[in-house]
């Protein structure tokens, strides 16, 4: 089990160097395609939560459930609030001065990333699959952004590279963590509390940033991948793959 954790963490962590080949595209092509893995990654946090996390985690009692979910939103509110954890999509933002906050708080969020996959792998591998795969979608258009933020705030591209690939791999952290805590406590709390994250980084990231387009036809691609996105979780819960 501990091997399809480390594998799946380190997957996720090499996201970090997929800015490099994004920004090889023109500013217009490169908004497009991240408009939709936005679109993407929105369906798939909302399935990943609805479809697979909470179900999974309904043992525990709807109670502490419902608690460990709004949990996991006021945690992610924190982080955001506090940590200037930006989820920037654009290759400019007002953050570059606090390029060096924006690294400490992506390395907590990748930490947190780690214990979910644990967590995840830890009650049975499918729901671990689900789990990277969806903060897998998630990363890729983070992290594109990110790279865009801390080249724009002064670093050299492959500086940039290196200190976001650097608090990437906090993720491999964290699951060390959630793998060998899970010996003296139960860590099924992690579940909901990813959902909560999961929640409101789809609320109330991603999809703003898709009401930014307001034509016809793009916001009919936006819903379209959105559905994408659920089909694909909804697919991997029913074991249709």
């Amino acid at each position: 089990m501990l091997l399809w954790i480390l594998i799946s963490v380190i997957i996720v962590s090499l996201i970090a160097f997929v800015g490099i080949f994004f920004l090889a595209f023109k500013e217009k092509f490169l908004k497009k395609i991240l408009i939709l893995f936005i679109a993407l990654a929105s369906g798939a946090l909302l399935g990943g939560a609805f479809f697979h996390l909470i179900p999974e985690s309904l043992e525990l009692g709807i109670g502490k459930v419902s608690l460990y979910i709004i949990g996991g939103i006021l945690i992610f509110f924190v982080l955001e609030k506090f940590l200037y954890w930006r989820h920037c999509h654009k290759g400019k933002c007002p953050v570059h001065t606090f390029r060096y906050t924006i690294l400490i708080g992506d390395a907590l969020h990748n930490f947190i990333d780690g214990l979910i996959i644990a967590a995840a792998y830890l009650i049975n591998i499918g729901l671990g699959i689900t789990t990277t795969i969806a903060i897998i979608l998630h990363e890729i258009p983070q992290e594109i952004g990110d790279f865009g933020v801390l080249v724009y705030g002064g670093f050299k591209k492959g500086r940039a590279m290196l200190y976001n690939f650097f608090s990437a791999l906090t993720a491999i952290l964290g699951a060390l963590v959630g793998y060998f805590l899970s010996a003296s406590i139960d860590t099924t709390f992690l579940l909901p509390f990813a959902a909560g994250g999961f929640i409101y980084i789809a609320a109330t990231d991603l999809i703003p940033e898709l009401h930014k387009r307001i034509k016809i036809s793009e916001s009919l691609l936006q819903l379209i991948f959105i559905l994408v996105g659920l089909a694909l979780m909804w697919l991997l819960k029913c074991g249709c793959f």
